[in-house]
């Protein structure tokens, strides 16, 4: 979100850098994509647990705002005079793409937590987990791919139960817009993520993010700020969005953007655990059964796509 700058680069391509294509020795290596994200997925959701827990104080979008603030912070000071060389040896398109990039990074964020304050937070990422996966099946270009949304949407239908009545459907509304977001996202990671390396490109997208979310929750978290609250967000910033976002770019650095979307298949369950173990949120039968659908859909595409 779960969400800022990360390449999508294929076997087959070659990536740009400031200083020229990327010669295959210079593409990144150490721990696989897959092992990155899922780690990357195991703490966004620890934080994204946490955070809920300040909704009370600052409200969804005080806390998004606090939280990427911090974040912008930490890696504004960590990468220094070396952000400001590739600023000024950056494009003035490339520039224009990340502020985009920051701008959908925040959309994403404010959204999801507005869903996840009405929603369990497992049927709140299956509700944005939409976004990836719609990139997933596009990615594809095989019609009989479609299946695997239809999966997903059965699944989405049963953790958001509408014929109830007691669905709350402006939290669906917010989740479905983080899934845009979060598509496209994925999209833009592409871009920005072969021109910056990964330190630079979040430092970047995220102050981009912060200074658009100013706007929806500067003003209660200033009005609502004490030490205490303001500690709580600093360490939640490492978890969410810090550390997983960084990790997500270079994760994103070492797979296609269809295995990414995929893989994020795992993200509903991987969120629904969090919301048991750190929140007590438990969830239904029908709703576990929901679960299971959209995570299958994930898996089912990555399959679909490795040609197993």
């Amino acid at each position: 979100m779960n969400a800022s700058a990360a390449p999508v680069v294929a076997p087959h391509q070659v990536a740009a850098t400031p200083h020229g294509p990327m010669r295959p020795a210079d593409r990144p290596r150490g721990l696989p994509g897959a092992v990155l994200l899922l780690v990357a997925m195991a703490v966004l959701h620890t934080g994204g647990a946490l955070a809920t827990e300040l909704f009370d104080s600052l409200g969804p979008a005080g806390t998004t705002w606090l939280r990427l603030s911090f974040a912008a912070v930490f890696l504004l000071v960590f990468t220094g005079r070396s952000l400001w060389r590739v600023v000024r040896a950056a494009s003035r398109a490339d520039l224009i793409v990340t502020v985009a990039l920051g701008s959908v990074s925040a959309g994403m964020m404010l959204l999801f937590s507005e869903s996840a304050a009405r929603l369990p937070l497992g049927t709140a990422t299956a509700l944005e987990f939409l976004g990836p996966l719609t990139v997933a099946v596009a990615g594809s270009r095989r019609p009989r791919e479609l299946a695997w949304l239809a999966l997903a949407a059965a699944g989405v239908l049963l953790l958001t139960s509408p014929w109830t009545g007691v669905t709350d459907s402006a939290g669906v509304l917010f989740g479905l817009g983080s899934a845009v977001c979060w598509a496209l996202y994925v999209i833009g990671t592409a871009h920005v993520g072969s021109r910056f390396s990964a330190q630079h490109g979040l430092a970047l997208s995220l102050a981009v993010a912060a200074v658009v979310a100013a706007p929806f929750g500067a003003a209660e978290t200033v009005v609502n700020l004490d030490w205490k609250v303001a500690a709580a967000a600093a360490g939640i910033a490492v978890l969410m969005p810090l550390v997983p976002f960084l990790l997500e770019m270079k994760a994103l650095q070492r797979m296609t953007k269809t295995t990414y979307g995929t893989l994020a298949g795992l993200e509903p369950a991987v969120s629904l655990l969090a919301g048991v173990l750190l929140i007590s949120q438990t969830p239904t039968a029908v709703q576990a059964a929901g679960t299971v659908l959209v995570v299958m859909a994930g898996i089912g595409a990555a399959r679909r796509e490795t040609g197993r």
